[in-house]
């Protein structure tokens, strides 16, 4: 089973057999809005943990997206060319943004689980 972590970013990372897919969070997208485009990685791409991997864009705004891992990417979801609206329909699921394999499990002691993410957002509100 995967194991899903959260960056104070608001990105979320699913983690499992040492590939993380990666997206933005169900409160990232509440505050977003409807989400008319994305920018995605390309595949292929080292990148180290906090580097701006992604855009998406907004009818509000739009907003980076780091990487909460360091790491090669090996997949991005290619659906949200076509269907951005995915994001918000499922931000921690179908929406999800691409995928990393990791270089350094470590790096995700400095994450969130679910319920220190939810106290973090409590917080922000």
């Amino acid at each position: 089973m995967a194991k899903i972590y959260f960056s104070e970013d608001h990105e979320w990372i699913s983690v499992e057999g040492g590939v993380g897919t990666v997206g933005i969070t169900e409160y990232a997208q509440e505050q977003l809005g409807d989400v008319v485009f994305v920018e995605l990685p390309e595949t292929g791409a080292n990148i180290d943990r906090g580097d701006d991997v992604a855009v998406v864009e907004s009818v509000k705004a739009a907003s980076e997206v780091y990487s909460p891992v360091s790491g090669e990417i090996v997949e991005i979801n290619e659906e949200l060319a076509d269907a951005p609206g995915l994001v918000n329909q499922n931000a921690e699921g179908d929406g999800w943004f691409f995928k990393i394999a990791l270089s350094d499990d470590s790096e995700l002691d400095e994450l969130m689980n679910r319920e220190d993410y939810a106290a973090f957002i409590e917080g922000l509100e």
